[in-house]
Parts: structure tokens; sequence; C-alpha cells
């Protein structure tokens, strides 16, 4: 599928801002099954200084200066890229879950790396309670993709999505205790299940098309940002890596529907935006419009 992505964010102050710094993760990565064709950023007013770089994941940030005095800050980013639902070894995903833990496969090139993703986060702890709950679906011996898909399947089930009823600041044990969030707070969930029991498993942010009820027609501007889990895949002697898609809060695997962006420990590596301003103003407001269009 090819799809051209637009996701624009608005502050407004009350105030002048003096003095604004950003980082902007909005370009999409370019990865086996994902082919980025073109990716344009436009920060209102005009910035006056700019960089991209590759971060330590691999993803790119766009960090930019404002120093024009200025009341509301745009920052607009629009790509279009081509995505194939990845294909995965069956070989590797039917390893024991044992198996797939990096601290024990310190013989695989990649495992040093993946061991990253194995521990504990700044969003991402992992309190007795989480363990607990996923423990379930870590019966001994299990292939891995079974083990990841079951627990995808019960925090789908057994957890509301309720936008609201929490904050970017939540913890796994609020989101425990509330049965209840949005995607960012299910993939966290996922993310803690998984590292506690020793597999390396990463936040991944980006968009996913969706399809207006039937006989509606498509409202520009009113899809989302997404967030689902990655989990490390060792891949038999001589293979590469893979790693395991999955979207908690649909209770999917990740296919040609998911635009990926960017991915890190958890949503604090990268959000679509994040910075720094200087100002006298008291109170701001916060809009943001996504639009997700397939193109053929």
């Amino acid at each position: 599928m090819r799809y051209r992505v637009w996701h624009r964010t608005t502050y407004s102050y009350d105030g002048d801002v003096t003095d604004s710094f950003g980082v902007a993760y909005l370009v999409p990565r370019e990865l086996p099954w994902q082919i980025r064709s073109s990716s344009e950023l436009v920060v209102e007013p005009e910035q006056a200084d700019r960089s991209q770089d590759t971060d330590y994941y691999g993803n790119l940030a766009t960090y930019f200066q404002v120093t024009t005095r200025h009341q509301r800050l745009q920052v607009t980013g629009t790509s279009e890229v081509e995505v194939h639902t990845p294909a995965y070894d069956l070989e590797a995903l039917a390893v024991p879950w044992e198996q797939a833990r990096p601290a024990v496969r310190p013989e695989l090139p990649d495992a040093w790396r993946a061991s990253d993703f194995a521990l504990p986060s700044p969003l991402v702890d992992q309190p007795d309670p989480v363990k607990t709950y996923a423990a379930q679906s870590f019966s001994p011996r299990r292939p891995l993709s079974e083990v990841v898909t079951d627990l995808m399947h019960r925090i789908h089930a057994d957890f509301d999505y309720e936008p609201g009823a929490t904050t970017v600041t939540s913890t796994i044990g609020e989101v425990l205790d509330k049965k209840a969030g949005v995607c960012q707070d299910f993939a966290h969930l996922a993310l803690a299940g998984l590292r506690a029991h020793g597999l390396a498993a990463r936040y991944v942010s980006g968009y996913l098309s969706t399809a207006p009820p039937p006989g509606r027609e498509r409202v520009v501007g009113a899809d989302a940002s997404h967030a689902w889990v990655a989990v490390w895949v060792p891949g038999p002697a001589g293979r590469r890596e893979q790693w395991l898609a999955i979207d908690p809060t649909n209770d999917t695997w990740v296919d040609d529907r998911y635009v990926t962006v960017a991915w890190g420990r958890d949503y604090g590596d990268v959000p679509p935006l994040k910075g720094v301003i200087f100002t006298e103003s008291e109170k701001s407001t916060l809009l943001v419009e996504v639009d997700v269009e397939p193109l053929g």
C-alpha cells in the first residue's frame, strides 16, 4: 500500500514566546518493508536554525529553533511511503520463548543490541503485578510467537480503550488498576510484561490507516498517531534477527496498514514533537491533526 501521511501540531499561547527549541520525529523510517519516497517538514514561524540527524536507534530526528516572537507555533510533516506486510521466518518464530531472551543468547551478534530493550525504561518499569499478569502467557517451552500473540489477545480483551483515562506520564501500575487506556498505554503494558520475563521488546510510533464506516466519506485530519510493540526474534545461525510487530490495541500483527516512524524504549524516546520554550505565557493549547490517505 502507498500512503500520504500528514501530521500537523499547533501550539497556541496567550503571550509571546521569545525562543523555542524543538525535536520532531515525523519522518517515516526506511525499512525492508517500507520505502519513503518523499518527506517534508514545515515549521511556522520560520526557524532560525534547523538540522536533521539519526539518533541512537536509527530514527530520523529533526531539530529546530524559532527565535521570532510568536504566539502560535505550527509544525507540519508530510510524507509519502510504500508499505508491505513484513515477512517472518517461521522457524525463528517457533523457537521456545526461553531461548528468545537476549541474556541467554550471547553467541548471537545482535543480542547485545537487543538487550537494551529487555531492561526497564523511564516509562516502562516492571512491577510484580505486571509480571504476574503476563505469566499466564509464558507456559514452559511455548513457541515465541504464541506467547507474544496470547499476551496481545489478553491485553485487548482485559483492557478498555478509553481516551482520557490516563496521561502520557501514567505508570504501568496505574494502567493495571484502571484496566483502561489508549494505544500508548497498551504498548507500554505489553512491553512491561514481555521484558519482565526477559524478552526484548521496543516501543514503535507511527500511523495506522483506518477506513471510514460504510457509506461515510473520509474525514481529513481526523486520524491519529499510533503506537505498537515489536519483539526481538533471534534468527537461526547465520540468519539476521527479526522483530515481530504486534498491536495490542487492535489485537493484530502489524501489516501493510501501519506506517513506522520511529522506535525506542518507550514513548519518551520518540514522541512526535517535544521541546522547550521561553515565555511568560500562562496558558497554552495544543491541537494535533493527522491524516493517513491511501494512494493505492
